[in-house]
């Protein structure tokens, strides 16, 4: 399916719903939508909300003319629902609750992530809609380490895995459900997609945990890093995912990995940041911590775990599913990550003399 192939006419009748359009892969994806002339709606926890919205769009230079509406629905509450479902044909799934600090319990958010992502099918369901594609995580995915760290949409995050995250068991058990619902259900279609990291260029003001990664290196935030290897995918390239796995008539019942190529490490990022930005490499990480080091710090860190529980691994992460069966072509780690830098930069989020000065 080449690009060309995801337009309008090409969809069939109805609206296209976003649930957590206020978040990053939220924004770019209506942005998208609109730009192709797509009818879409979007969900808001609280009225209100639309302004964010409507920003991230100016700033995407995207005009919705009349192609834009709001309905306000949070995933802890049936209200809402299926009003924001009426006339809908297709859902790209976004939301889910992401903690800024360690929850207190992991039930804070797993219940409201695997609920919420029931009562979003459900409402889908009973309104008739076609598919539902949710985004899902890696998270789901890789953080069970495997002998070989060959990592595919065949693999399953344990969520009793020691020292598992809170989030990413959430991530585990909101996706299993989902599955669950639809293997039950067979009026509905799902297909998931599983991001890595996701970086790329912000709209709005608050930056998700990637891009605020990057923001914090360049603000001299981050003098080491731990030693931590992850994949890396642009926004841009995981709104293009979930516009093929809606369309196409093979994607449903299918998990899609979203992520562009080798991993990388912490300090290989603060490297490429170096190459590109050279004005900024005075506040980059210079220093990378072994695989002791991180496991020591986590003790009282929470923010580290991830990196303690991957012990300095190197996943191999497949993209071939997404590839072959979607012709989907993601960007370079690379121009991602310099796409990202560039965003904070320009827009005045990091110190000014961190200007683009390439060597």
């Amino acid at each position: 399916m080449s690009t060309d192939d995801l337009t309008v006419s090409n969809l069939e009748r109805g609206t296209v719903l976003v649930t957590g359009g206020t978040g990053f892969v939220g924004g770019h994806s209506i942005a998208r939508l609109l730009h192709e002339g797509y009818q879409t709606r979007v969900t808001v926890r609280e009225s209100g909300q639309e302004a964010a919205v409507l920003a991230a769009l100016q700033q995407a230079e995207v005009d919705p003319a009349d192609r834009l509406e709001f309905a306000v629905a949070n995933l802890s509450a049936d209200e809402g629902w299926e009003e924001a479902m009426r006339g809908v044909s297709h859902v790209l799934h976004h939301a889910s609750p992401f903690p800024t600090t360690a929850p207190e319990t992991e039930d804070e958010l797993i219940i409201p992530a695997r609920d919420g992502a029931l009562r979003v099918i459900s409402a889908a369901r009973k309104a008739g809609v076609t598919r539902i594609v949710m985004t899902s995580s890696y998270a789901a995915v890789g953080y069970t380490v495997k002998p070989d760290n060959h990592y595919s949409e065949a693999d399953w995050t344990d969520p009793d895995t020691e020292g598992l995250p809170a989030y990413h068991k959430s991530k585990v058990l909101a996706e299993r459900a989902a599955w669950n619902y639809v293997d039950t259900h067979e009026d509905i279609e799902l297909t998931v997609v599983n991001p890595t990291g996701i970086f790329g260029p912000q709209l709005g003001t608050r930056p998700s945990g990637s891009v605020g990664l990057v923001r914090g290196m360049l603000t001299g935030q981050m003098p080491s890093v731990p030693i931590m290897y992850f994949g890396v995918v642009d926004v841009r390239d995981v709104v293009d995912l979930h516009l093929r796995a809606m369309l196409h008539p093979n994607a449903a019942g299918e998990r899609f990995i979203a992520v562009s190529g080798s991993s990388i490490s912490f300090f290989q990022m603060a490297q490429i940041l170096r190459e590109h930005f050279p004005a900024a490499a005075a506040m980059l990480p210079t220093v990378e911590l072994t695989v002791e080091q991180v496991h020591e710090a986590a003790k009282t860190q929470p923010a580290l775990r991830d990196a303690a529980a991957l012990q300095g691994r190197i996943p191999v992460i497949s993209n071939e599913k997404a590839r072959t069966m979607l012709d989907w072509k993601p960007r370079d780690v690379t121009e991602t990550i310099v796409a990202t830098a560039d965003s904070q930069i320009r827009r005045g989020l990091t110190p000014p003399e961190n200007n683009r000065l390439r060597p």
